[in-house]
């Protein structure tokens, strides 16, 4: 699962990530719509029609590579 804090530098640093939950929905996280609650360690998103807040330890991440410069 998912550690909270290498999953926030992940979206700061890339903009955008994807989640897998425990129950097997995808999710994609982006800067302007996700926040971290460090007291809880929850990832609030905020999809327009609602609001979702999940525990990381719910979640496996990965990121799109297409559009990526090797470094």
């Amino acid at each position: 699962m998912a550690n909270y804090e290498a999953l926030k530098a992940s979206v700061d640093k890339n903009g955008e990530v994807m989640i897998r939950l425990d129950t097997g929905e995808s999710i994609e996280l982006h800067k302007h719509n996700v926040k971290f609650e460090n007291a809880t360690k929850e990832i609030v998103v905020d999809s327009g029609p609602q609001t979702s807040w999940i525990g990381a330890d719910r979640v496996t991440y990965w990121i799109h590579k297409e559009g990526f410069e090797k470094e």
